[in-house]
């Protein structure tokens, strides 16, 4: 032990006053860093594993956080979609409004029969504003139905498409006044007694010709799908696609003729309690 240590002073002597050991320094230097390296190499690897499972949980974080705000901009979107449809449709409405020459209000649709066999809607619009029995109610296509009952606020109507509906009707292209009946079906109307030598034929539209005094007149009912001539038979199978969006109009009008206006204004008004 006293042998190392006077090595050990006379060395620390000998590199304090003199040069002679900066070679032997280098050269142990490269010898001894693989050993510090070594020796090191299991703490740097326990600091990058714990930075690696901390980048990694923190990503896993972010991530989860980017799908929610991914989901929540996506709900938007299709939102925003919803209400730009909504604008489109209303826009057409009031377009549809402005062209017709009778008096309109502006319903929206609440609700629709359950049962599969009636075509029938109930609007938020009653009497109280005006809606009668028999009301011809339209969107911004053509003819959907008429109003079959009233309350204070709301009104039921019964859609073109119902089997026990009917629509007097003439044919655009040649004047021929036919009867447009439900089938029962929401896409599909069928023409009944239609003559087989009838000057009818794919494509023709169908408006409603005011006979009977329900319907207002030259309003899109539908458009002619099909013409089928059976030989012997004295009448054309002919079937028809309603003009209006039976099954996507919310909006619809309600249509006050100036026959029902003056009407109203001629007939005396009940007393309150009668």
């Amino acid at each position: 032990m006293l042998f190392f240590s006077v090595l050990s002073l006379g060395l620390l002597a000998l590199d304090y006053y003199t040069d002679y050991l900066d070679s032997v320094r280098s050269v142990l230097s490269i010898v001894v860093t693989p050993i510090v390296v070594t020796a090191d190499y299991p703490a740097r690897t326990a600091i990058l594993a714990q930075e690696t499972f901390a980048s990694q949980a923190d990503m896993r974080a972010e991530i989860r956080l980017l799908k929610q705000d991914q989901l929540l901009l996506r709900a938007k979107v299709i939102k925003m979609a919803a209400l730009d449809a909504e604008n489109d449709r209303l826009r057409d409405l009031l377009g549809s409004a402005a062209k017709l020459q009778d008096n309109v209000l502006v319903a929206e649709l609440i609700g629709v029969d359950p049962d599969p066999e009636r075509n029938e809607v109930i609007l938020d619009k009653g009497s109280e504003s005006g809606v009668f029995v028999g009301q011809a109610v339209l969107d911004a296509q053509g003819l959907m139905g008429q109003v079959i009952a009233t309350s204070l606020y709301t009104s039921r109507a019964l859609l073109i498409s119902d089997e026990s509906h009917s629509v007097p009707v003439q044919v655009n292209r040649s004047s021929l006044r036919l009867i447009a009946q439900g089938t029962g079906i929401t896409g599909q109307l069928e023409l009944i007694h239609v003559p087989d030598t009838a000057d009818i034929q794919e494509g023709d539209l169908l408006v409603s010709s005011g006979l009977g005094n329900r319907f207002p007149v030259a309003y899109p009912v539908g458009v002619v799908s099909k013409v089928e001539h059976d030989p012997g038979e004295p009448f054309a199978v002919v079937t028809a696609i309603p003009s209006a969006s039976l099954e996507k109009s919310r909006h619809v009008l309600l249509v006050f003729t100036e026959t029902r206006m003056l009407r109203d204004a001629s007939s005396p008004r009940k007393a309150p309690g009668r």
